[in-house]
């Protein structure tokens, strides 16, 4: 028993049904569309149930890894099935993005396409039905993969093309055809207008109305359509509402010179009523059609809606019911008296559209317009094309005008016109009157009458549909009535006018105006008998002299204008003549002349006819007629030629194969024909003879099937007759066509007009004539033609198109006549080729010859010899055509990929440049190993061959340009690509073969590495950025190409050898290019490469420097592209090779004598690409935050410290700075450029342009620079380091006597004192961040860092912000130190905490006399450690008094640079953890309160203070501490005897503590005093209290007398001058002192300072500034003015408070410095309780009020020579005065700064200014120029001394400068060269420095 059916025809399965887990034994998982191929059917448990499945027949191509199983079903639907597929991922795609519009849009035409599918896969469709369907879907699908960017697909019959199976060429020309078709629609020539009338709106006429619409030409003001008649109800909508079809119609047949603004819509309104509008109703009952209103609308409105319109048009009436004839002429030309608007709000609703193309095709695509049966209003006369087939048979009648007397009667007549069609018996014809389109045929017509008016002009226009056969005997009669106004309202007849049809000759009426004569007639039964009329004179033009009786009548008449539009009748009476010949055979000889004056549309109309009539008359007298009648056969075949009747050639086609019967035509034809061409050479005039050549075609036509004709009468007699007088006929024309003009002569464009036919000549002898005996006519004929022509002969175009049509040709189609062709073709296009003459034409046909080569089995021979035909012929020629099109510059709006605006022949040549390649990538594709080898052989020597090679592979790099094809032509590209790679590969013998070993060359070798290296980076080739599917089809047919030629360049470098060396410069970039792309196996190759360059090198010159410089150089602007990535950082630095067999590059490196230098190599550029990396990611963030600058710092200092870099180094500078300036980190930005311009000297050295400079000296753009630096500074509040600068600048000034710079200089300075004193700045808070986890970037990765926080940010503000931008990071609620469990985890852990900074000297600080806004800058600003506390308890703690055991645990942590710098955070480079003991906590607690108490004494005492509740709260928290103790429970804890004895050691700490004690104390005493002279009434009381337990306080320390040392005013300068110091110190800035010049950086620090250490930073991004600032003038950077003072909110500081601490609430003796939660973020509270920092300084005295205004302005931040110091410094001091460092930036904002706070803010909303009674002006200082202030004095060549206020070993210095801007004692030399220090008086009268070796940077 078997369990399972083999299956003989392999069948695929799609899963349709459900997925199927698989979960049986041996099951098959299955997802919904995945495809299976069926082999074995199993009658039991199989792998998945056979339910699930849908099976499909299918074949199988390409069997193997890559087969592709095709299903066996309609190719559009494969295509719809796999389309929407990938339609669907993209579909919720944009839903996610939302693009809403485009979302709705594509799922409704996705459900249409299903719906299609569904109705294609049913089948039950007729095959017209099939096709409208497919071109549907087609359409679609086109239309959805444009909109989601796909690629476009060839195809052909509605089905897919497999690129396989055609030609190159030929799939170029379905791309084309296709793109050209999508990007340039075809314009069409016909148009149709669409109207629908909605309503009238506002008319309260209570009359029926009639509107007439039609089209209106004002430039030849004559309507040129029908109209349009429509019936409108009393209410003004149309009658019969669900009629939809008789409100709207389509004019149709509108040529395209009707679409412009003279061409209008104009519609006439005509009421039916009352002759008067507001009679009474007694008066009349009859109805009249009355003149209403008119509206017009130019067409041109319309041409730019794509859908139906609506519109509301104005109606406007006849002031003068006379000129109503001409009312839309007044309109449109706005004859504003004439007419007037009829009410505002009335209006005719109208719907209109423009509708373009064929009637039959528009009728399918707006099925909606065409439900039922709209109306069709016709154009008047044919249409610019008239089709054959048409029938018309309409006479239009146009009611012009009348003269009528009065009759006897007082005032004028109303007259109405009646309008009867009447046939031969005399009754009106039922039916047959239209008024317009829209309405069915009436018996009569009524004109409409105007007012008393017996001249009367209607033009109004009538349709009359006769039948043809009725013509003879019908007429037209007009009848008119004079309608009374009177009660009765009679219509009485008092004349009338008649005109027949068709005149007594059979011509119908001819068109024109036409006179009428008016006959008396009173009674209608006079007109009962029409034969009494018919035979009196109807017109003026018809009268017969004599005739009196009718003369009487003569000064009454009717005009008419009648029109005919018929393909039956004709009112040409020399036709009529001509088709009637037999009846008057004398005539014809007359009437063959005559044909060629008739109209060509009465000749088409009767066709069939007039060659019938040719042909009888040519067989009847063959000898007689037969010039004449072949003359007027060649007028009748060329008239087909014009484009008005090209339609009607396939009925004359028709006529030839169906009709035709002149057996015996051919021998007069022929001898005819050849009787013309014998004579041409010798005629004086050519023009018949042209004419004759261009109808050779159908004259061919006749002949051969004549020939035919009589061959089948007579069994094919006289055959060799017929053979002979063709070939006779065809020496004739070789003759003549042989013939060489001087110039250009009639006879040579006689050649070109019988070339343009001569391919249908051939194509009609093949039915009478073999193959081969055509194909050598057409040889000989081709041949025929001269050599050398002129360069504007007609003849060198001409000949190219005859080519062009032949090749396109059945003869050409056939192998057996092609070899007889092709060396004729190949032979003249080469010679245009060669001489880049007509290469449009070249390109179509070398396209069409190439079109039919493509392999076939059977035919695969033929082919080959075909092609090493063209390739030995061509190829030289052809690759210098593309090379000579491609260099040519392109024209304007073009490029190399296609375009379709055909303006000049150079647009037409790039467009045209896609076929030569296509004809190239054919040829290559047809070619085997065997065919190469052929073709590379016939190269005589080495030279032509490289030469050869050169030239293709130079084509090739052209080929894999992005712009040479469309972006959406990726079928094409991977053909292209298919091509190149296998031509590659053959060649790569060819290089090995010949240019190795001494043969070697460079070029060839080159060429071919650059060509392979870009075919790999290529886009289209990144299958890594396709689709899923997408990808899976390239890899099934392609595989992938870049891994291919991958290998193939590893084998050909190896094959190198000792060569590789010439290479090596050069191809190292390209190939890390290479590396770069993202393919494991194509990176495994080509890395160990890299080992191959360094050991050549190594070889060559002992390093490889080279190699290491242009590796690390190319590896910046790569991976900055967005190329590499981990994968490839890895694979360089790994020593085990990751993919396949290959060693990896470090492994291959470490078996070399060189492995230390290479290794180092390899880690040098592993860590370059790991910041490079980092930064790139970084950068991929919309907005500035702390990574992309901490990353750019990273990379920055990388290129400094490590790769000596200098240009990368100053262009992440710039990078930095402009980051900073986004983020308004102006200090920060302030201190990055300084790294640039303390790389530069006072030198008159030219530097280059570089980034934002302009050439310029580096005098010059240093100077530039300080400006820039110093209005940053200024906007980030850092005056002091603007002073700095200012001084420096101010010395070169002086320096070259620019006293004008100078000036303004020193009036700068002034101002930032200014601003000093008077703006208040905030001080910002510091945290410290610890970034922990693997998740983080490298260079935050386990680090920890101190962040200078933004304006008014606190701890949890800062917290949230880190949080937001590492948004996957965990906050630890800790400070303890992590473990490694949390530095080696898979995470992101963020650790964030408060700190205090700790200044590096406390002299400023501590300094009498300072003013707090000097000092607040110290506290904040160049700072590198910072500390915080930690309380904890040790040992038994004691529940009565628990200061006896707590400690504090203090950290100080040290950062690599001094904060603020060039970012907003630094690393920590050190941390210290010290633990103080209880007792050393309680005397710093102390002296901090102490300090507090001290500065606000002095605040108070100053008035600085608007209120002192400050000052109240803090003394009485010291004095009623209620909650700690207060002084009493350290005087408890430490003071016992118990503590003395057993703590010996600690003696001198409990008198220094009892010393604090008595000094807070007297501190208390002092601002008690200074409390009662302030102290509010209000507040007395309190303050009494204050006094009381003071004085307890004090007897409880036992304090009766002050010692002392404390006896002296707690102020020790309260009754002196502020400046006064206990210690007195020399002037520091003394004459005697000496001064030293510091040539590293105006700021006298080295750049070491600012380089390392990673930082970040987070602000808004608000406005950028230039570089340079070059938008304002010099002069504006020097009058810089304080800017406005803001109000600062205090900062409270301690480190303690801000973590999560043991401490007891109660840790202080006394009540805490901090404010309560409630009010801890309270903008008033804030100020109760100033920073409490842990760190001690004095205070400044108090001044006396009434001093404080006066002296505002005298007090400087620099103490004066009588100034006493309290103690000697180190070298540099930060103040004002001082050479401040170089190197930060900072950030700004009007209302607030990064860089300072005033430490205690003041209540009152006023600002300082205010306070102080200074006016301040309002505005920020200008951005500062790039250029130089004003144009310095000249200069010497002296270099000028740069500018310092102290030398750096100064021993007077009162403060040192900070560490921020000096260089820490550790430091390390940077890498840069050094600027050596002179003093000033040494750099005045020493001689220019010259420099030992040129820098880099002297060009920059």
């Amino acid at each position: 028993q078997l369990n399972y059916v083999i299956i003989n025809k392999p069948l695929f399965a799609i899963a349709v049904l459900a997925n199927f887990r698989g979960t049986v034994q041996h099951g098959l998982p299955l997802e919904i569309g995945e495809t299976l191929m069926v082999v074995l059917w199993c009658l039991f448990q199989g792998i998945f149930p056979c339910s699930y499945i849908h099976l499909k027949h299918a074949h199988i191509k390409n069997k193997g890894q890559f087969e592709t199983v095709i299903p066996m079903e309609e190719s559009v639907i494969t295509e719809m099935t796999v389309t929407l597929r990938d339609w669907g991922t993209m579909w919720k795609q944009l839903y996610v993005k939302n693009e809403g519009e485009l979302f709705h849009r594509l799922w409704h035409v996705m459900t249409e396409i299903l719906e299609l599918r569904r109705q294609v896969l049913v089948g039950h469709l007729t095959n017209d039905r099939m096709t409208d369907i497919k071109q549907h879907i087609i359409a679609r699908l086109d239309w959805g993969n444009e909109q989601l960017g796909l690629d476009l697909v060839p195809r052909r019959d509605f089905s897919m093309v497999d690129p396989d199976e055609i030609s190159v060429t030929e799939l170029y020309r379905l791309m084309e055809r296709r793109h050209r078709k999508r990007e340039f629609p075809l314009q069409a020539n016909m148009h149709h207008l669409f109207l629908q009338i909605n309503s009238l709106l506002n008319c309260n006429l209570a009359e029926e109305l009639h509107v007439f619409f039609f089209i209106y030409d004002s430039r030849e003001m004559r309507p040129i359509s029908e109209r349009f008649f429509v019936r409108l109800n009393k209410q003004g909508v149309p009658k019969s509402p669900e009629k939809t079809e008789k409100q709207c119609t389509l004019f149709v047949d509108l040529g395209s010179s009707d679409l412009r603004k003279d061409v209008y819509v104009v519609a006439h309104i005509f009421r039916i009523g009352r002759m008067v509008a507001g009679e009474k109703k007694s008066v009349s009952n009859t109805q009249y059609r009355r003149p209403f209103g008119c509206t017009v609308i130019s067409v041109s409105d319309l041409l730019t809606a794509d859908c139906k319109d609506d519109h509301l048009l104005k109606v406007y009436s006849c002031n003068t019911e006379s000129e109503w004839y001409q009312i839309h002429d007044n309109i449109i030309r706005k004859v504003s008296s004439r007419y007037s608007q009829i009410g505002s709000s009335t209006g005719l609703a109208v719907s209109l559209q423009l509708l373009h193309g064929n009637l039959e095709q528009i009728q399918k695509d707006y099925m909606r317009l065409f439900t039922r049966n709209v109306s069709i209003t016709r154009r008047l006369g044919f249409s610019d094309i008239i089709m054959p087939g048409e029938v018309r048979n309409d006479l239009y009648v146009t009611l012009e005008r009348g003269e009528f007397e009065k009759g006897g009667k007082s005032v004028a007549r109303n007259v109405e016109v009646t309008v009867y069609l009447l046939g031969g018996d005399g009754q009106v014809l039922k039916g047959l009157v239209c008024s317009g389109s829209g309405e069915l045929g009436a018996d009569e017509f009524h004109s409409f009458v105007l007012y008393h008016s017996n001249s009367p002009r209607w033009s109004e226009q009538i349709k009359l549909t006769v039948p043809p056969e009725l013509f003879r005997v019908t007429h037209l009669r007009f009848e008119f009535r004079h309608c009374s106004t009177k009660e009765k309202g009679e219509k009485k007849l008092f004349g009338y006018s008649f005109v027949p049809l068709m005149q007594e000759d059979g011509r119908t009426l001819p068109d024109g105006t036409h006179e009428l004569i008016v006959h008396k007639c009173e009674e209608t039964a006079n007109l009962q008998d029409c034969s009494r009329y018919l035979k009196l004179p109807f017109s003026k033009a018809s009268l017969q002299p004599g005739n009196n009786q009718t003369m009487k009548n003569s000064k009454e008449s009717f005009w008419i204008l009648s029109l005919l539009c018929s393909t039956k009748l004709t009112q040409n009476g020399d036709m009529l003549d001509l088709l009637k010949w037999r009846t008057h055979p004398e005539r014809i000889m007359d009437s063959l002349t005559k044909l060629k004056d008739i109209d060509g549309s009465e000749i088409v109309k009767f066709l069939q006819d007039t060659l019938d009539t040719l042909f009888a008359v040519l067989d009847d007298s063959p000898q007689r007629y037969g010039l004449k009648v072949f003359d007027c056969l060649v007028h009748v075949i060329n008239l087909l030629q014009d484009s008005k009747f090209q339609h009607f050639k396939p009925v004359m086609d028709n006529y030839i194969e169906n009709h035709f019967a002149g057996a015996l035509s051919y021998r007069d034809l022929i001898r005819v024909l050849k009787w013309y061409v014998d004579r041409i050479i010798d005629a004086e005039h050519q023009e018949q003879i042209q004419q004759v050549l261009k109808a050779a075609e159908y004259l061919f036509k006749y002949i051969v099937q004549s020939r035919m004709l009589y061959a089948a009468a007579t069994a094919a007699q006289a055959e060799e007759e017929f053979r002979c007088s063709v070939h006779e006929l065809f020496k004739s024309i070789h003759l003549f066509l042989s013939h060489q003009s001087k110039g250009i002569s009639p006879v040579t464009h006689t050649q070109a007009v019988f070339l343009r036919s001569f391919p249908t000549v051939c194509c009609e002898l093949l039915k009478v004539f073999n193959v081969r005996e055509v194909a050598n006519l057409a040889r000989d004929t081709l041949s025929s033609l001269p050599a050398n022509t002129h360069t504007e002969c007609p003849l060198q175009a001409v000949k190219l198109q005859c080519m062009a049509k032949t090749v396109e040709s059945p003869l050409y189609t056939n192998a057996e006549s092609r070899c007889v062709l092709l060396p004729v073709v190949l032979h003249l296009l080469r010679t245009y080729l060669q001489e880049q003459k007509e290469l449009v034409l070249c390109a179509n046909i070398l396209t069409s010859m190439l079109s039919l080569v493509h392999k076939d089995p059977n035919t695969d021979c033929v082919v080959s010899e075909e092609v090493n035909v063209i390739m030995d012929s061509l190829s030289g020629v052809l690759l210098r055509t593309i090379l000579e099109v491609t260099n040519r510059p392109q024209p304007a709006a073009t490029s190399l990929r296609l375009q379709y605006q055909d303006v000049t022949v150079s647009i037409k040549l790039f467009r045209h440049l896609g076929e030569f390649v296509a004809c190239l990538l054919t040829l290559l594709r047809q070619l085997s190993d065997k065919d190469y080898q052929q073709l590379l052989s016939r190269f005589p020597s080495k030279d032509e061959l490289a030469n050869f090679l050169l030239q293709l592979f130079t084509v090739f790099r052209i080929l894999i340009r992005p712009d040479m094809f469309p972006k959406d032509w990726t079928v094409m590209r991977l053909v292209t690509n298919n091509v190149i790679i296998t031509t590659v590969l053959y060649l790569s013998d060819t290089l090995r073969n010949n240019f190795l070993n001494e043969k070697f060359d460079f070029k060839v070798w080159e060429s071919y590495f650059y060509l392979s290296i870009i075919f790999i980076i290529q886009p289209c080739l990144q299958l890594e950025m396709f689709p899923p599917s997408k990808r899976k089809k390239v890899l099934e047919k392609y595989g992938d190409m870049r891994v291919m030629i991958g290998c193939e360049i590893f084998s050909m470098w190896q094959n190198l050898g000792d060569y590789k060396v010439n290479l090596i410069p050069s191809l190292i970039g390209p190939f890390l290019e290479v590396t770069l792309v993202p393919q494991p196996d194509l990176r495994n190759v080509l890395i160990p490469v890299f080992h191959d360059m360094m050991d050549s090198e190594e070889r060559r010159s002992g390093n490889f420097k080279q190699v290491e410089a242009k590796l690390i150089d190319k590896l910046e602007s790569l991976m900055s592209e967005g190329k590499g990535d981990e994968t490839y950082k890895e694979l360089f630095n790994n020593i085990i090779p990751l993919f396949g067999p290959y060693p990896s590059l470090l492994k291959k490196i470490e078996r070399e004598t060189w492995r230390e230098s290479g290794v180092s190599h390899i880690a040098t550029v592993t860590r370059l690409m790991e910041r490079l990396l980092d930064y790139r990611d970084c950068m991929k963030i919309g907005e500035v935050d702390g990574k992309k600058i901490g990353c750019t710092v990273n990379l920055l200092n990388f290129y400094k410290t490590e790769l000596n870099k200098e240009e990368m180094y100053i262009r992440y500078i710039h990078k930095l700075y402009e980051l900073h300036l986004k983020a308004q980190n102006f200090t920060e930005a302030a201190y990055t450029l300084l790294l640039y311009d303390e790389l530069l000297e006072w030198t008159e050295r030219p530097l280059r342009e570089f980034l934002t400079y302009p050439m310029q000296s580096e005098w010059q753009r240093k100077e530039c620079l300080h400006l820039t630096i110093i209005h940053n500074f200024d906007r980030g509040k850092c005056w002091e380091n603007c002073i700095i600068l200012c001084r420096e600048l101010a010395n070169q000034y002086e320096t070259y006597y620019d006293y004008r710079n100078l000036s303004k200089m020193r009036l700068m300075e002034a101002s930032l004192y200014d601003k000093i004193m008077n703006q208040q700045r905030l001080e910002p808070e510091f945290f410290r961040i610890g970034f922990y986890g693997k998740k983080f970037p490298f260079f935050l990765r386990n680090k920890e860092f101190v962040c200078r926080g933004n304006d008014y940010e606190r701890l949890e503000a800062f917290q949230q912000r880190m949080l937001s931008e590492f948004p996957h990071a965990i906050a630890m609620q800790h400070a303890n130190q992590p473990d490694q469990t949390i530095l080696q985890a898979e995470a992101q852990y963020l650790q964030i905490y408060a700190v205090s900074p700790v200044p590096d000297n406390q002299d400023v600080l501590q300094r009498d006399g300072v003013p707090n806004n000097i000092k607040s800058f110290y506290k904040v600003n160049h700072i590198w450690r910072f500390r915080y506390d930690r309380p904890f308890h040790k040992g038994t703690k004691d529940k009565e008094n628990e200061f006896k055991s707590l400690w504090v645990e203090r950290t100080t942590l040290s950062l690599a640079q001094s904060l603020p710098g060039i970012s907003r955070w630094f690393e920590v480079e050190k941390r210290e953890l010290v633990e103080m003991s209880p007792l050393e906590n309680a005397s710093e607690v102390i002296e901090n309160k102490t300090l507090q108490l001290r500065t606000l004494i002095a605040q108070c005492q100053m008035r600085q203070m608007q209120n002192i509740n400050p000052l109240t709260m803090c003394l009485n928290g010291v004095i009623d501490a209620a909650v700690n103790g207060g002084l009493a429970r350290y005087q408890e804890a430490f003071f016992a005897k118990d503590y003395i004895s057993s703590h010996p050691e600690d003696g001198d700490k409990i008198t220094r503590l009892r010393e604090l004690m008595f000094e807070q104390a007297h501190i208390l005493e002092y601002g008690l005093a200074v409390h009662e002279k302030f102290v509010p009434q209000d507040m007395r009381p309190l303050h009494k209290k204050l006094v009381d337990q003071f004085h307890v306080m004090r007897s409880s320390l036992g304090i009766q007398e002050f010692p002392a040392y404390v006896r002296v005013s707690p102020l020790h300068f309260a009754n002196g001058s502020p400046r006064t110091c206990r210690t007195p110190v020399p002037n520091a800035i003394s004459p005697e002192g000496g001064r030293i010049v510091a040539r590293r950086s105006p700021l006298s620090y080295p750049a070491v300072n600012r380089y390392s250490s990673s930082s970040l930073s987070s602000q808004a991004s608000n406005d950028v500034s230039n570089i340079t600032g070059q938008s304002e003038s010099s002069d504006e950077v020097f009058n810089m003015q304080p800017s406005p003072s803001t109000s600062s909110l205090s900062s409270n500081h301690s480190g303690s408070h801000n973590v999560t601490s043991s401490a007891p609430s109660n840790s202080l003796p006394s009540s805490s410095p901090l404010p309560s939660d409630k009010h801890k973020h309270s903008r008033e509270n804030a100020c109760l309780s100033p920073r409490d920092r842990l760190c001690s300084g004095m205070f400044p005295s108090p001044l006396d009020p009434t001093q404080v205004s006066k002296n505002i302005r005298s007090l400087s931040p620099m103490p004066t020579a009588r100034s006493p110091q309290k103690t000697t410094a180190p070298p540099l001091t930060p103040s004002p005065t001082d050479c401040l460092p170089v190197g930060s930036l900072a950030s700004h904002s009007p209302a607030r700064s990064g860089s300072y706070s005033s430490g205690i803010s003041s209540l009152s909303r006023c600002s300082v200014s205010e306070t102080c009674g200074i006016e301040l002006p309002p505005a920020e200082p200008p951005l500062p120029p790039a250029t130089p202030l004003d144009n310095p004095v000249r200069r010497g060549s002296k270099t000028p001394p740069p500018y310092s206020v102290y030398e750096r070993n100064n021993p007077r210095r009162a403060t040192p400068l900070p560490h921020s801007l000096s260089v820490p004692p550790s430091a390390d030399n940077p890498n840069l060269p050094t600027k050596p220090q002179l003093s000033r008086t040494q750099r005045i009268h020493s001689e220019p420095r010259h420099r030992l070796t040129p820098r880099k940077v002297s060009q920059l």
